[in-house]
């Protein structure tokens, strides 16, 4: 009888450790801009966030991953750009440096990496560049 309890209890205490630390989806985070407006400049900064949607709380510790910064251009392909990760504000504000030489809408596609989350988050965040625009946050 011991024998049994025992079992049934270690295959319960298994289903409740595998239960709580099933990996959130992907689709729980979402990346948008700190501010959306920035300055035309060979060294602008923009930032974006990342957000955990069900707790509505910025990720703080996510890893970043290479991204990559385009101006769609219509009946062409898009003109990407030079962009370089910079430090992170702890606080959930991620930043990058980029050469925005023309002014118009540019997107920032990134991926980044959650702690204890098995997939990528994978985002897109709209940006609009203007001849001094607003690049303070």
């Amino acid at each position: 009888m011991r024998t049994k309890f025992s079992a049934a209890a270690a295959f319960l205490l298994g289903v409740i450790t595998v239960a709580g630390n099933a990996a959130a989806d992907p689709k729980d985070y979402r990346f948008e801009a700190v501010q959306p407006h920035v300055s035309v400049s060979p060294q602008t900064t923009i930032a974006v966030r990342l957000l955990h949607l069900p707790s509505g709380k910025p990720v703080t510790d996510a890893i970043i991953l290479p991204a990559k910064l385009e101006m769609p251009m219509a009946g062409m392909a898009p003109m990407a750009t030079r962009v370089s990760t910079a430090t992170p504000d702890g606080k959930g504000a991620y930043a990058f440096t980029a050469d925005l030489s023309m002014a118009g809408p540019w997107t920032l596609q990134l991926a980044a990496k959650v702690q204890g989350e098995s997939g990528t988050i994978i985002g897109s965040v709209p940006f609009t560049a203007a001849k001094g625009g607003h690049d303070k946050h």
